[in-house]
């Protein structure tokens, strides 16, 4: 099936490796304007080049740390000014950051709910209120299926994630009246640079981890850039407000 997000603009955070790199090299094949905002700007424009060469429309690359809140305005306002009033917001930015309670101090509890938490609502209150003026939006919340099921040793990552589902679900009441959806894609173990690198220095922790997924394999990066691209579309207009797992199977939640 062919999806096609002609003359919508698209921002991917944490858009210039991994899950978003993929998801920002779908939708500009398939149409859209696309934005990808991350820290660093080498790996960027890099990514960039990437994109604009399958895309069938504009690319930019914006500089920005979700950690920043002073930064957020001035990533919005650069999207709009380059490509227009944000369609699609795709809240992407994260890290891993998973250890046993109680040697998780302050910082590292306001570092994580600032990238995962707190970036999104920031980003979101600045692109729903010209989604909800223009009667169609959507917001993609990149969240982990430990938010569903959180496991012992996986604070802060597993609250964050959690505050992140009752986002989701937030937004999607408040906006699904005003043609905008609001959904969450919880994720397992993908294919990525940072799966890998936390699995490199642990001897058979990726056979291991492959025999907790049904399906039998790590996903695929592009496997969740599909549904992120259907979600994003016309053909998803009454999907909202759900967490779909993007996970072999490997949730005890669905």
């Amino acid at each position: 099936m062919e999806i096609r997000l002609d003359g919508r603009t698209a921002l991917v955070t944490g858009g210039s490796r991994g899950l978003g790199r993929a998801v920002a090299l779908r939708f500009a094949a398939s149409g859209a304007r696309v934005a990808i905002a991350a820290r660093r700007p080498d790996v960027l424009e890099e990514t960039r080049r990437e994109v604009e060469a399958v895309a069938r429309a504009e690319v930019v690359a914006v500089p920005f740390d979700a950690t920043d809140a002073a930064g957020f305005g001035v990533a919005h306002d650069a999207v709009v000014a380059a490509l227009g009033p944000v369609d699609i917001l795709v809240n992407n930015a994260g890290t891993r950051a998973a250890s046993p309670f109680l040697e998780v101090d302050d910082a590292a509890w306001q570092t994580d709910l600032d990238l995962k938490l707190h970036a999104a609502i920031r980003m979101s209150r600045l692109v729903l209120p010209g989604m909800r003026d223009r009667g169609w939006g959507r917001i993609l919340n990149t969240l982990a299926i430990q938010g569903k099921a959180p496991p012992p040793n996986s604070s802060p990552t597993s609250v964050s994630r959690a505050a992140g589902l009752a986002l989701t679900k937030v937004l999607a009441h408040e906006f699904g009246p005003y043609g905008i959806t609001v959904n969450a894609l919880p994720v397992g173990l993908i294919e990525s640079d940072q799966i890998n690198e936390g699995m490199a220095s642990q001897s058979g922790a990726l056979e291991r981890a492959r025999k907790r997924i049904p399906a039998g394999r790590l996903g695929k990066a592009e496997e969740f850039a599909a549904l992120a691209c259907f979600l994003a579309s016309d053909g998803a207009a009454f999907i909202n407000g759900v967490a779909i797992n993007v996970d072999g199977g490997m949730s005890p939640v669905p």
